[in-house]
């Protein structure tokens, strides 16, 4: 008899809290599903097979060693970005102005990295790291500024931050930090050699894979394991509630979207250390705005946007195959993102709707 009002006791107690935690992992599903579904419908209108184009997706994504480190290489930006827009969202701030800080941080180090070449890598690499995370840092948190200071809506804010950012990108890398060498794409100078960022032993993929990883696992623990992770919970529950038990609201959201800016501007660093080997327009590549899907599909979950982030770079390494196997064209995978983000706003509508996931139903 106590052993079983025992276990009954521990049922009432972790019952309730699974299904909190399921909602978070379902209603994601579902919507990612759901954008599936009415991508396989746009397929099917073009005369394309759904099924041909998740064979290929496979295939060109994880389908083998070197499918494998394309996706895992395209997912190390992605990441950073991510991460940009999850951050600010635990305050209630909606952040979608990554791109920005990803070109300028990657602007700085194109802009810093020639000056260095006689400098050890060992202190080059982190200064140029350093100059790209305050460059980010600044950018996004020029947004998170405007919205304590100012009131503006950090959204808009932080989007049209974005468009100016890519603008100064243009006028910086064409004009003033021209290599005078680069005539046909315009461009910083080149980085020496031994500034270059490296693959990881074995693997064909650059270092700022574990950089986003690690940065997941910090934003992890900063949000759910210190005490300045919980009063941003509890600020971006109900700001006025924060504000009466005395949080220091103001500098949270200027924390936060400075951290976010800085993850994003770390992502520019590797793309020029590590990728591009100098700064140029190619640095617009729109990680940004993929970010804002994974960390939205992710509910904001630093740990969850690691496999989000591998699906999504999955699909982008994939995309080439698709366009020379399918006959689509290159902005069929844009197409799919878009079905699968908007899904996942309907599906903001469906928490706290269905009886399956309420406490009260298993107990509390």
């Amino acid at each position: 008899m106590a052993d079983q009002v025992a276990i009954a006791g521990r049922e009432a107690t972790w019952l309730p809290a699974l299904a909190r935690r399921s909602e978070a992992v379902v209603i994601p599903l579902v919507a990612l599903a759901a954008g599936f579904a009415i991508f396989a419908l746009f397929l099917l209108t073009q005369g394309k097979s759904p099924v041909e184009f998740l064979a290929i997706t496979w295939k060109g994504a994880f389908g083998s060693a070197f499918s494998w480190q394309n996706t895992l290489s395209r997912a190390a930006p992605l990441l950073l970005a991510a991460l940009c827009v999850a951050l600010p969202a635990r305050l209630g701030l909606v952040v979608i102005g990554g791109e920005g800080a990803i070109v300028l941080g990657g602007v700085a180090v194109g802009a810093v990295g020639p000056h260095l070449g006689a400098v050890p890598a060992i202190a080059a690499l982190p200064i140029m790291a350093l100059a790209a995370m305050a460059v980010g840092a600044l950018w996004i948190g020029l947004a998170g500024a405007l919205r304590q200071y100012r009131g503006v809506n950090e959204t808009i804010s932080s989007l049209l931050l974005a468009y100016i950012a890519i603008s100064l990108m243009n006028h910086l890398v064409e004009g003033p930090f021209r290599d005078p060498a680069s005539l046909n794409k315009p461009s910083t100078a080149p980085l020496a050699e031994t500034l270059r960022v490296g693959n990881i032993p074995g693997m064909d993929v650059h270092w700022g894979l574990i950089a986003g990883l690690l940065g997941c696992l910090v934003s992890w623990v900063l949000i759910d394991r210190t005490t300045w992770g919980f009063a941003a919970r509890i600020a971006g529950g109900n700001v006025r509630t924060a504000q009466v038990q005395g949080l220091p609201v103001g500098r949270l959201i200027l924390g936060f979207t400075a951290l976010a800016g800085a993850f994003a501007g770390l992502a520019g660093f590797f793309e020029v250390t590590a990728v591009h080997g100098n700064a140029n327009g190619s640095l617009a590549a729109g990680y940004g705005y993929t970010g804002i899907l994974i960390a939205f599909l992710a509910r904001h979950n630093p740990l969850a946007i690691i496999p989000v982030a591998l699906l999504l770079a999955g699909f982008d390494a994939a995309s080439g195959l698709i366009q020379r196997r399918m006959d689509l064209p290159d902005a069929t995978i844009l197409v799919l993102q878009g079905f699968v983000f908007l899904a996942i706003l309907v599906s903001d509508t469906a928490y706290g709707r269905f009886r399956l996931f309420a406490p009260e139903r298993w107990g509390r």
